[in-house]
Order: structure tokens, then sequence, then C-alpha cells
């Protein structure tokens, strides 16, 4: 899973990778204008896999991984020039899902583009330039569709012209404020939009940064299920702590959960993703998985020759194994099942692949 982290000029957006990658990238008052990425693979927390590793002593655990990699900030117009091109526009495309980081801190010391700061306006101008980008890519999509028709074979023209049907339905949908993503498209046509890089695609986040004393509840009309609060630089700070000094801090300023554990929790749940675990000779492991994903799905993920050769998958779920006390105890009691390539894996579903290549 990679979360590319964006935000305007000064939006604090380097602050808030520092605080949920315990980095120490630095920061500046000031936007350089330079295709800058920093980049750190952090791992997911998750206490089912600490029990299971407790259980099959002394195995191991290792987590699933979530790659984060802060982007260049966007100027104002970018977009509409169809400038998010070459190393940025791969910077911010090749992400998963994107953060866009809204700023509410304030700091005479570093300038905001506009009079006042306000991370509602930051995350409407950022949304705004991929919409604007997306429509040159079109743009420009379509021309050459125009030029090299003619000169195309029949079944190259055939792709063409249902390329173009699409892009020209997609149009008038970005030019009148609604992102790709929000766009009914069947199974086929998301096929086709793959490869052009189109931002307002992406599944996307939005962190309202603020400052050490800020109080979230002044932000409850922009706070959902895609938006939540953050004071960057005190979640910065308190993450380069040991854990029992950052316990401490966190709960003096009333956080109740860091900042990583909530933005790994939306992210799964803005991707749909699970999680199954494996039990290997050598490790415990958890892996990340679509939610309705079937077996072989999951097996893939594990390896591809696990899903090429799938024959049945032995599985029993992590709560199931937790009120047995063991595998055997498990075994003995009928929980464990072998289940062929029509299940449909389970949150927290623990999994042994048998396959034959």
């Amino acid at each position: 899973m990679r979360i590319g982290i964006v935000g305007g000029p000064n939006s604090g957006k380097t602050t808030i990778f520092n605080a949920l990658t315990r980095s120490t990238a630095a920061t500046a008052g000031y936007s350089s204008g330079q295709v800058e990425i920093h980049t750190a693979v952090v791992d997911v927390p998750d206490s089912r896999l600490d029990h299971l590793a407790e259980i099959f002593a002394p195995r191991p655990a290792v987590y699933a991984h979530v790659t984060f990699n802060d982007v260049a900030g966007l100027t104002e117009g970018i977009g509409k020039e169809g400038s998010i091109r070459g190393p940025l526009l791969n910077a911010i495309a090749v992400n998963d899902a994107l953060l866009l980081v809204g700023r509410s801190f304030r700091n005479p010391a570093v300038p905001h583009p506009r009079d006042r700061v306000d991370p509602s306006a930051d995350f409407d101008d950022m949304e705004t330039e991929f919409l604007l980008n997306d429509m040159v890519t079109i743009e420009n999509r379509l021309e050459r569709i125009a030029a090299q028709r003619s000169r195309a074979q029949l079944e190259e023209r055939q792709r063409m012209a249902r390329e173009e049907v699409l892009l020209e339905r997609l149009y008038p949908v970005l030019e009148n404020g609604t992102p790709m993503r929000k766009a009914t498209v069947s199974a086929e046509e998301a096929k086709m939009l793959t490869g052009f890089g189109f931002l307002s695609l992406l599944p996307l986040l939005r962190v309202v940064n603020a400052g050490d004393e800020d109080d979230e509840s002044q932000y409850d009309h922009m706070l959902n299920s895609e938006t939540f609060f953050l004071r960057g630089r005190l979640e910065a700070d308190i993450a380069l702590m040991p854990p029992a000094d950052a316990a401490e801090f966190l709960a003096e300023f009333g956080i109740d959960e860091p900042g990583f554990d909530r933005a790994i929790r939306r992210c799964y749940t803005l991707l749909g993703l699970i999680s199954f675990f494996t039990v290997g000779d050598n490790e415990v492991r958890a892996w990340a998985v679509g939610a309705g994903s079937k077996a072989p799905t999951a097996a893939g993920v594990v390896h591809t020759d696990m899903e090429r050769g799938f024959i049945r998958a032995e599985t029993i779920n992590f709560e199931d194994l937790m009120s047995a006390g063991s595998m055997a105890e498990a075994r003995k009691r009928g929980l464990l099942r072998l289940e062929g390539k029509e299940y449909e894996v389970r949150d927290a579903d623990i999994l042994q692949f048998r396959f034959q290549v």
C-alpha cells in the first residue's frame, strides 16, 4: 500500500510525513519548487499479530507494510497549465491513495499563500488542480486519437473509438467539479483509464494539520470518515519519543490514538482492505488483501505460484483460535476448516495454503 502525501506550499506536509513515519525529514518555511520526495516504509501495527507471535513463539512477527511518499508541494494553477507532468506526475500517480494536507496552524514565520489559513480552501484548491490536470490530459489524448485514427489498423481504431467515447463522457464530469473516482464506470472502462495518470481517480483522505494548542472541536463541521484532525508538529515530536514518554504526552494533550494508527485504519477502510495471517516455519506474518477477495487471490498476495496452483486453504479465524488457546486445541474442537476456491477471506483469517505447480 502506497500513500502519497500532497499539500500546497507551506502546508506542513513534510511535518505530517514525519509524524506518520517517525522520520526526521527536513522541513522549511518555504517551497523550493523542486520535485522533492521523501519515502518511508513503516510497519502496520496489529495487536492480533502480536498475540499470534506469542502463541507460535519463537517465530517472529512480520507486519504488513505501508509506504508513505511525501511529494513536492503543489503551486496554485499548476493543474490548469497542465504542468503536473514528468517526475511530479509520476510521484503522485504511482500511489494507491493520496493524503491531502490542509493547513490550519498559524505561524508568522511560515507564510501562507492566502491572507488567512483555511484547510477547507486548501483541500478545494488541490482537488481543483487535479481536475484541471485531468482535463488537460483528456484534451491531449483526444487530439492524439484524432491525429492517429486514420493510420491505425482496424482493431486499434476500434479501441480508440471506445476510449474516445469514454473520455468525452468523463470530460464534462470533470468540468462540473466531480472527480473521476466518483464517476460511474464499468470494470472494463476502469481498466481503460489506467496508465493515464489521472489524479482525480485516486482515492484520497484529508488531514487538517493543526497547531499544538488547536482544539479539534472547532473543525467538527469538516471531520468525517475521509477527513481527520492531526496536530502535525506535536505528533512529529511525540513520534520520536520513547514509548513511555510518548504515552504520557499523548495523554497530556488528550490524544487517544497516535496519528499513524488513525491514518492507517482510515487508509485500510478507504482502499477496502482487510488483514489475514499466515504461520510459516520461520515467521508469523500479516498480509493485506481487498475485502471480498477469494482464497486464491489471497494466496497470490503471498506468492503468485500459490494462486496459480491453488488447491485449498486450511482456515481458522483469529477469534476462534484465541477461544481455543492453541492450534492443537482448535483442531481438536474442529475449528479448522478446509476451504476451496470460492471461499471469501474474512478479516483476521489465519490461512495455510495448499497448492501444486
